[in-house]
């Protein structure tokens, strides 16, 4: 059994938690790994379904009696009052954001009103209720950001700690970025519990596929081209999602208030690697293919504007403060990966609709 889930145990009493974001791709594992690890404690998730949030990535807890699903944005000031007081909230997991670096340099405004606004507002909202319920010790406000935020790496630079200084370079990171800020201002100004986490970039189940890994896994399926930014030779450091999902977990219940932790993968790889990698799963793995080998749909694109050439994460503070180190090699997780989506057809096959063709259209044909 897990340091968490032995502290959990030993607690009074269980935790309540909000999720926001939580029928998305790492919010919807996130509440998969809680429910399944702490069964006692009740998980409210609130999330606005917009294109990339799928009320099916809970359907196993729908009827669970510790869990309830309510839709409503995170800006709705009196939907998030209501929530923290009627079910007693005591810690906020805060997964809800616009996180897609094409999509923000498309659209920057639904990114600063979801990213910066929506933060604000959940801040404003869980400090009344704190301080309502006199200042709690065990009370956590977790907020989920991205290594993004740093901005770009060079090949032989030192990876990112927590103390690295912003530098974002696109809508999103900067959208991330001014949130991330407001946390740390809740806390020194308030003293509200809040921690902040920065992760790399997550891979596996439930992932919408617009994001690179489970992109090429449906066009190898759909015999369509593997779109490539500019020479391939871009670098991100790979952290599985169920790895995140951990940490997260670890930090909520042994995380300082006040505190960054870096969540990474040590899985730094080209994305022309990356892609060439899962060619040859689905290879493997898949018999349906409508071109074989897959590599052959390899398509050098126009690069994105903007993007970064390296992230890389430097997980020490974590790792030695407390305990946690990634589980999932690369390897391993795209595997698994892979295979999720070849048994989940029924799942992706509905995602790829008129708006998402448009979009695709945009970003890769245009």
């Amino acid at each position: 059994m897990s340091r968490a889930a032995n502290q959990q145990l030993n607690s009074p009493q269980p935790r309540r938690l909000l999720v926001t974001g939580g029928a998305g791709f790492i919010g919807a594992n996130f509440v998969h790994h809680w429910c399944h690890t702490y069964p006692r404690d009740r998980v409210v998730v609130l999330d606005a379904l917009t294109y990339a949030g799928n009320r099916s990535n809970l359907a196993s807890w729908e009827g669970n009696e510790n869990f309830r699903f309510v839709r409503g944005d995170i800006c709705d000031r009196a939907l998030v009052d209501q929530l923290l007081q009627t079910e007693a909230i005591d810690t906020i997991a805060h997964f809800a954001a616009e996180s897609h670096v094409d999509r923000s340099i498309l659209g920057p405004a639904a990114f600063v009103q979801t990213n910066v606004v929506g933060t604000f507002t959940l801040l404003e909202a869980f400090l009344q209720h704190w301080r309502t319920q006199k200042q709690p010790d065990h009370y956590r406000f977790l907020h989920v950001s991205t290594d993004e935020v740093y901005g770009s790496l060079h090949p032989n630079d030192p990876a990112f700690t927590e103390k690295t200084p912003y530098a974002p370079n696109s809508p999103y990171s900067a959208s991330k970025a001014g949130s991330d800020h407001l946390v740390r201002a809740y806390y020194h100004t308030y003293q509200l519990p809040t921690i902040i986490t920065n992760c790399s970039n997550n891979y596996g189940p439930y992932q919408f596929p617009e994001k690179l890994i489970p992109l090429m896994c449906i066009n190898c399926l759909l015999g369509k081209q593997l779109p490539v930014y500019g020479d391939g030779q871009n670098i991100r450091d790979w952290l599985y999602v169920g790895d995140h999902c951990t940490a997260l977990s670890i930090v909520i219940h042994q995380g300082l208030p006040g505190e960054t932790y870096n969540i990474g993968g040590n899985n730094e790889v080209k994305n022309i690697d990356l892609v060439q990698m899962l060619c040859d799963l689905m290879d493997e793995l898949a018999v349906d293919l409508p071109v074989r080998p897959a590599r052959e749909l390899i398509t050098f694109v126009k690069d994105r504007p903007g993007h970064d050439r390296r992230y890389a994460i430097d997980a020490t503070k974590i790792k030695t403060q407390l305990g946690w180190t990634p589980a999932v090699t690369v390897v391993e997780g795209l595997r698994l990966t892979v295979e999720w989506y070849l048994t989940h057809r029924d799942w992706w096959k509905p995602l790829l609709s008129d708006q998402y063709q448009e979009y695709y259209h945009k970003v890769y044909l245009s």
